[in-house]
This record gives structure tokens, C-alpha cells and sequence, in this order.
């Protein structure tokens, strides 16, 4: 199981439009460049995350990305979704279904309308990282990051965002 990068990116550049949000919004030009992407890959995790509500697109000289909600209301999940999409991580095959038994046709020892338990406890799981994604926050990974990170490091990336902006 692993999410792809573009979860990782999405979620970098969330933070970005979090920590910029007083400038206005900011071009996907100089959300690649400080993370050291392509434009272009960039603009494919973005067309998902504009579907998904996330953020919104404001075209012209001064236009770019903005979060389309408080950053308290976007969580890791709704992001994951919006990259990766709704399908369940482990997918069952039924393999109880091709049992020597059930081939057969030995009816009295055919498992296939027991529910698949492997499938069950995968999908539990699934349901218990989902909803400690969604327990995770925008607005906690910002709090989080500007304790954690150096102030300087802070400063000098709304600086840079900031001169950006005005050219």
C-alpha cells in the first residue's frame, strides 16, 4: 500500500496556500518552483483538488490558487480522496471462490456465501487510518510545521511568496 507522490505535493503546497493566504492567491508557477516540480504535474494534482472543492482558480495578472474553505475544514483524507479517489485500497478477489470444493460443487462445503474475512478486517483497517486522516487538519499541519520548523525557514518562505507577488 502507498499513496503517490502527488498526495505528498498536494498536501505541501495546501500548506503553502495556508501560509500565503494573505497575499491572495499564488500562481501554480511559484508553487512548483519552490517545491522543485514540474508545472505541469502540479496543474494535474490541482485540476483534482479545484473538482474536489478544495481550492479555486482565479485566472488573469493576479490570479493563481486559494483554499476554498477555513484550513480547520480540509482535512488529510479529503485531500487523499481528491488525489488518489475513493477506491478501497485492498481490493478482494474472492479467491475462496476458485477452493477445490466450491469447483466441485460440493455444496454442502462451499464457502462462497461466507463473507470474505480477509476482506472485512482490510476494510476495517481502512476505516481506521481514514478516520485518523480525517482527524488531521490543514490548519494542524500548519500549527504543527511553525512550531516545528526554524522561524527563519517560516520567513523567509512568506518572503519569498510575498516578492513574488509583486512582480
Amino acid at each position: 500500500m502507498q499513496y503517490s507522490i502527488g498526495v505528498e505535493y498536494a498536501l505541501h503546497s495546501l500548506v503553502y496556500l495556508c501560509s500565503t493566504s494573505k497575499v491572495g492567491p499564488i500562481g501554480i508557477k511559484d508553487l512548483a518552483k519552490i517545491q522543485g516540480l514540474s508545472e505541469t504535474y502540479l496543474s494535474k494534482i490541482f485540476t483534482k483538488l479545484v473538482k474536489a472543492d478544495i481550492i479555486t482558480s482565479t485566472t488573469g495578472v493576479k490570479g493563481g490558487y486559494e483554499l476554498t474553505q477555513l484550513p480547520e475544514n480540509i482535512s488529510f483524507w479529503d485531500v487523499v480522496r481528491a488525489v488518489e479517489g475513493e477506491k478501497p485500497i485492498f481490493q478482494c478477489r474472492r479467491i475462496v471462490d476458485k477452493n477445490l470444493f466450491n469447483q466441485e460443487g460440493d455444496q454442502e462445503e462451499c464457502c462462497s456465501a461466507v463473507p470474505c474475512r480477509i476482506n472485512i478486517t482490510m476494510l476495517e483497517a481502512e476505516n481506521k487510518m481514514r478516520d485518523y486522516l480525517k482527524s488531521k487538519s490543514l490548519l494542524w499541519l500548519k500549527q504543527t510545521l511553525d512550531k516545528e520548523l526554524p522561524t527563519s525557514t517560516i520567513e523567509k518562505t512568506n518572503e519569498w511568496f510575498d516578492q513574488r507577488k509583486k512582480q
